[in-house]
Parts: structure tokens; sequence; C-alpha cells
């Protein structure tokens, strides 16, 4: 007798959770990305016109000689050994290294005190941090700091206000001792962002450990330095991170402020000024261009330096257990 094999169609849930061959799942893949690459194609073409194709540019220009109207000329290094061979170069690291050593901190200290302030429940707890953070929703305008210069100008509010004191300065904007301290007055002004951060991170404390170190007779000093600040150090160190490469980018209020010629004696010879004046009213592009990345080494070697130090005191959950 012969024997008959019946093939029968196996239509069992394991069988059907299998899903559609292989190569269909291929295609479909292939479309899905290709969808989401056509949804992200502006911001590349975006990034690679406007960001990585003009920072390839500027790393070759910083190699030649080019006054942006006739052919670049590869001159090699001598852009970068001529930066330490010009003292108003010099000068401008020195200008803006004091600024950023005298801004941040105190932008950064006037912002964690007032969200410290702000942390506690009261009445019209809303409106004083909208209050507070108005200044940053301006931000470096060149509407603002025109106003700033005609605040601290000779004879105007400030002067007046310090004349009543008995002392008489003259004005901020004219004097090269206090000009760079008018646009120091302007970014500690504007501390509302990172009194925002502060305050998120200290809604994160736990109120048990307030209460316990309370407890233990520790008073509000003991309180902050032990518990607040521990705490709260990955959001300070954010806030120092991003507070001093900001600082490192001043243009707009310096070049308004000192009415665009980097104030008396070159007292607000900020970095990125010089690098303006070089760049494009002495048509040296070659030259800004090789400053621009000097620029960006220095804000490198400075964000290494932080985050070497973040591992002695910024402390993370992961820490303590």
């Amino acid at each position: 007798m012969g024997t008959t094999v019946t093939l029968v169609k196996d239509s069992s849930p394991a069988t059907r959770a299998a899903g559609p061959p292989a190569p269909a799942v291929r295609r479909r893949g292939r479309r899905e990305n290709l969808v989401g690459y056509l949804f992200v194609s502006p911001w590349i073409a975006g990034f690679l016109l406007l960001t990585a194709g003009p920072m390839a540019a500027s790393l070759y220009f910083a190699f030649t000689d080019y006054d942006l109207f006739g052919t670049p000329k590869w001159i090699g290094l001598d852009n970068f050994t001529r930066m330490f061979d010009d003292p108003r170069w010099r000068k401008s690291v020195g200008v803006t290294a004091e600024y950023v050593v005298v801004g941040t901190p105190l932008k950064l200290l006037l912002a964690l005190g007032v969200a410290l302030l702000l942390a506690q429940s009261r009445r019209g707890q809303a409106f004083y941090r909208a209050a507070f953070y108005a200044p940053s929703l301006i931000g470096a305008s060149v509407s603002v700091a025109f106003v700033w210069r005609s605040v601290f100008s000779d004879g105007a509010v400030v002067d007046r206000a310090t004349a009543l004191l008995g002392v008489r300065t003259g004005g901020w904007v004219g004097d090269p001792d206090w000009i760079l301290y008018c646009l120091v007055a302007l970014t500690v002004w504007q501390f509302g962002a990172p009194m925002v951060i502060f305050l998120a991170g200290l809604k994160q404390v736990p109120r048990e450990l307030y209460e316990a170190a309370e407890m233990d007779g520790a008073g509000p000093f003991r309180r902050f330095w032990s518990i607040t600040l521990p705490m709260i150090s990955p959001v300070l160190f954010f806030n120092v991170l991003l507070e001093t490469i900001h600082s490192f980018q001043i243009f707009g209020s310096a070049y308004v402020v000192s009415n665009t010629y980097c104030g008396p004696a070159d007292a607000t010879l900020v970095y990125t000024c010089y690098l303006y004046q070089q760049g494009f009213k002495n048509a040296q592009m070659g030259f800004a261009s090789a400053m621009a990345w000097m620029l960006l080494l220095a804000v490198a070697l400075v964000t290494a330096v932080l985050f070497w130090s973040q591992r002695k005191w910024v402390h993370y959950e992961e820490d303590a257990r």
C-alpha cells in the first residue's frame, strides 16, 4: 500500500507571531529610516552648511594670509606665532580673563543667594521668581547694552547716586578703571537663568536631612555647608561650566557699551571684540580665524580642567550609594 503524506499549514499562534519574512521586514525598516532621514534633513543641511562648513573653512584660513577679497595664501603657523608677539592680543587675553574670573563667580553667588531665598515658602513667591528671572529673558541684547551705557555715563543715574555718597566717578563708561566692571555688573544683573537651575536643584534636596541636622543642633550655615552644597553640587557644576563658557564669548555688550572702540585705553578689549576688529575692520581674516581656534582651544582646556576638578567636589547619587 502506498503512503499518503498530507501537508497541513501551521496556523498556530506561535507561527502567526513570527511575522512576515525577513525581506519584507528589511524593506519596511528601510522605508522607516528614509522617513526619519527626511525629517532630520533640514537640521543636517543646516549643520553642514552653517556650522561644519564654516568651521572647516576657518581652520584652513587660520593657516593662510587671507584678506576676504583675494586668494588665501598658505603661511603655515605664522598667524599663531604672530599672536604672542601682538601686545593688543595679550591685552585682550588679560581683559577677558579678568572678566571671566570676576563676573562668573559674582553672577553665580547672586543667583544662588536669591535661589535660597525664593526656595522658602512665602506669599508672592511666583511673582518674585518671575521678577528676578525677567532680565534674563531680555538677554544681552543691543538695546539693553545701550540703556546700560546711558545709565553708567557721566552725569547719569549711577554717577548721581554715587555722588550723593561722596564718590564722584565721572561715569564708569569713560573711565578705563571702571568700564570693565560696568560689563561685569551687566552680566551679574542677568542672573535669572542660573537662579532657576539652582531653584530646581534645591527642590530636590530631601527635607528630612535638614530636620535631622536641626535636631542635632546644626545651625543655618552648617546645614548649608554640609547638606545644601553637597546635594546641589551637580547643579552648581553645570552652572559653573555653562556660565564660564558664556563669559568667554562676550561680545555684543562690550562692543556697544564701549561705543564700538573697546573702551578707553582698550579697557574693554575682550577677545571676541579684538577678533572682530582683525577680521572685519582690518580685513585680516586669516589672523582672525587663528584667533578663533585659539579661543576654542582655551575654552576646551578650561572645560577639561573643570571636568577633572569635579571628581573632587561634585557628589552624585551613585556616589552616596
